[in-house]
């Protein structure tokens, strides 16, 4: 059976449209787990190796694989962990390419509203990783108006332009997350949410960051230029600034850990 797939294949360009807000969101969620160090991990949609950077920065693992569909992505991920205990390699996140109980822990970062059947997924990660061992993620709260670039898609869907939303974005929300789990015979659940802020030099900043990621970037540009200048007009009525004129831009994240049963 094929899947369609959503694939980010700028590792650069995720990097500043979305990998400096999951380094932040990321921080916040390792805090939360706080896990051993020395665990063996599984970094299941790893992308650009955002977050895997932040698990060797403070984890101090014995291993981390870090898979993803996208090539691209992967070619950053190496370059930018070079030489570490990460290892990554292309693949899919429904039919994880390890032996079972082979890691102590399994993540997903921003990954689980774009694997397209988020069950099969999660059992997935359950299944390799070891009796006791911790599986978690964390998501934007899309439906929740947790996007990181929420206000510029509902500007756009008052100019009429549809929300392009990942296609398991109701994996997402707190209660959906808890049955996945659950589901997949998980013990001792929590959750938690998450909130963060990152501030831009000015409206400017705000604007190219959003205007240039992977998935904003042809929406806006099959949008007559009238319109798009309209939408700019908007955000910047929208976006109060300080007396620099900076813009300090929320986010939220749903997340949730679990553990394999002894």
């Amino acid at each position: 059976m094929t899947h369609p797939e959503i694939r980010f294949d700028d590792g650069a360009a995720y990097e500043e449209f979305m990998g400096r807000w999951s380094r932040l969101a990321g921080d916040v969620f390792l805090d939360w787990l706080d896990p051993a160090c020395g665990l063996r991990w599984v970094d299941v949609g790893c992308g650009n190796g955002a977050f895997t950077e932040r698990l060797v920065d403070r984890c101090a693992p014995a291993e981390v694989q870090g898979l993803d569909p996208s090539d691209g992505q992967i070619a950053f991920a190496r370059t930018r962990l070079a030489g570490g205990p990460a290892t990554f390699r292309i693949g899919d996140a429904m039919a994880l390419p390890y032996a079972d109980a082979a890691f102590d822990a399994a993540v997903m970062a921003l990954v689980i509203f774009f694997v397209p059947e988020p069950t099969r997924g999660v059992a997935e990660m359950r299944r390799v990783v070891r009796p006791g061992g911790s599986v978690s993620a964390y998501a934007w709260d899309i439906l929740g108006g947790g996007f990181p670039f929420a206000a510029v898609q509902e500007e756009m869907a008052a100019l009429g332009v549809t929300p392009l939303w990942p296609p398991s974005v109701e994996a997402a929300r707190m209660d959906n997350l808890r049955a996945l789990w659950s589901g997949a015979g998980l013990v001792r659940i929590e959750t938690r949410e998450i909130h963060v802020q990152r501030t831009f030099a000015d409206f400017d900043t705000f604007w190219t960051v959003a205007e240039t990621g992977p998935r904003m970037a042809p929406r806006l540009a099959n949008m007559p230029a009238a319109d798009v200048g309209h939408l700019k007009s908007r955000l910047r009525e929208r976006l109060p600034t300080d007396a620099e004129g900076r813009i300090t831009y929320g986010a939220s994240a749903n997340a949730i850990k679990g553990e394999v049963p002894r």
